[in-house]
Formats: structure tokens, sequence, C-alpha cells
């Protein structure tokens, strides 16, 4: 991240091609009622500028990181988002005591099949009028 980036409100960088990702997101947003999050999908501008190139180089993108006063990837990121979530989806937060290599691990069974299982676009998501100030891209 370059030293001129200062974060003012977290943001959520998703796979912007992923189809059970963008459903992720719109979940999100619906259940965002203080608009606390930003997004940015992956393939954005915005997360090769901001993110560490260690996760942009690779090719093989995570599915979810957040970016708030540091990165979470995988399950800590998704258990961090639904703590600010409304409704009962922050006691889901409890489950941060599971140690992360077993949180981690059932992540991972999903997102590595999240194209077969869920599918793919050929381009990312394009927010809509109401909610282009909180796209990053």
């Amino acid at each position: 991240m370059g030293s001129d980036t200062q974060i003012k409100q977290p943001v959520i960088f998703f796979d912007g091609v992923c189809n059970l990702c963008n459903s992720s997101i719109n979940f999100i947003i619906k259940r965002d009622k203080k608009k606390y999050f930003k997004f940015s999908s992956l393939q954005g501008n915005y997360a090769t500028e901001t993110l560490p190139s260690k996760f942009i180089e690779t090719g093989n993108l995570p599915s979810l990181i957040l970016l708030d006063e540091n990165i979470k990837i995988k399950s800590t990121a998704a258990l961090s988002i639904a703590r600010h979530l409304s409704g009962l989806w922050p006691l889901f937060y409890g489950l941060i005591i599971v140690p992360a290599f077993i949180r981690h691990f059932f992540y991972d069974l999903v997102a590595k099949n999240r194209y077969k299982w869920f599918g793919k676009k050929d381009q990312c998501m394009v927010p809509t009028p109401e909610l282009k100030d909180r796209f990053m891209d």
C-alpha cells in the first residue's frame, strides 16, 4: 500500500466476475444500514493501486479481502464484515475463536469451487447510480 493512501472507510475487495461474490456484496449492501463499507472489485484499478502486490501479481486472486486498519482475508474478513451488519449477523463474529486454519479450510473449499458451483460473469458488476459512491473503481 502506498504511504499516502489513507483508508477513511473500510473497503471490501471482491472477485468482480464471481456470481457468489457479487451476490455476497449485494447481501452486505442490504444489511450495511450505516453505509460502513466501501467496495472494489479485485480486478479494478483501485485494488491494483491500493493492495500489496502479492495479492495482485499472483494471478490467483483471493475471493475476499477487507482493508480497514489492516488487511483481513478469507474467513477472518467475512466474520469481520458480519460484525458490522444489521440483524443477527454480528453474532457470527463469535466464530472468530475457531482457529483460523480450520475456518480457512472451509472458506477455501467454497472459494476454490465458486466458479464451478455458482458461475462466472464475463465482466465485473456495474453498480447502480444509487450505489456508485460506495464503489472505489
